[in-house]
């Protein structure tokens, strides 16, 4: 097994034009998550939370710096290669769950998995058991406007998880939930993302949220400090 971090930002810089002039939202950023970490990333609207998450994801090229993941450099990577990279060692959660309507919440948990390249049978039994975790044995064959807005999120969690990430990126989760709701869904998402031995990097504004994880990083001023 590698000793090196699963993920590494070093030196970032990311720069936007506008209008005729620059934006810089990123000055010289660097953070780490080594594996099996689950990592708060918290900041103020507008900080470049989800632009990170993107870099880190691969989705976003950052314009300096370098992207790490274990220790290998993935930045220049090609589109195919950064797109292969992602389908089979990151899993994205975000705020709004963009389940296929037409699919019911059982096939939104199989197709990434077969076009990952899995057996429709290999793929239906890791939906199930995903979907079982999180308390939705019930609701496999409910399409997502049947679902509540927190079984919403669940299968979303559970889609994240199909193909058996390393990292897991997650940008605000829980936000659009009551918080009741998001209390219960964000307790399942721990403990299946460590159950399945990944490492997460999980964007936040609820700091009650932040304190259940192993660390809390603040992005301030272009750059990321210990909380």
């Amino acid at each position: 097994m590698s000793n090196e971090p699963l993920l590494e930002l070093a030196n970032l810089e990311k720069v936007f034009s506008q209008g005729g002039e620059t934006l810089s939202i990123f000055n010289d950023l660097s953070l780490v998550v080594e594996v099996g970490e689950i990592v708060a990333l918290v900041g103020q609207s507008g900080a470049g939370k989800s632009t990170l998450l993107h870099i880190a994801g691969l989705l976003d090229k950052p314009s300096f710096g370098t992207v790490l993941i274990e220790g290998r450099d993935v930045t220049g990577f090609s589109d195919y290669k950064r797109t292969i990279l992602r389908r089979h060692f990151i899993g994205f959660i975000y705020q709004f769950h963009y389940l296929l309507p037409e699919f019911s919440a059982m096939e939104n948990v199989i197709l990434p998995q077969m076009i990952a390249g899995k057996s429709r049978k290999e793929a239906k039994e890791r939906a199930v058991y995903l979907l079982e975790s999180l308390n939705l044995g019930h609701r496999l064959k409910h399409r997502p406007a049947r679902l509540s807005g927190g079984e919403q999120q669940r299968v979303a969690i559970a889609r994240a998880l199909a193909n058996e990430p390393k990292l897991i990126l997650a940008d605000e989760p829980t936000g659009n939930l009551d918080p009741d709701t998001s209390a219960e869904v964000f307790d399942m998402l721990l403990s299946l993302v460590k159950n399945e031995g990944a490492c997460a990097l999980i964007a936040t504004h609820n700091l009650d949220l932040a304190d259940q994880m192993d660390r809390i990083l603040e992005l301030r001023n272009g750059k990321v400090s210990v909380y």
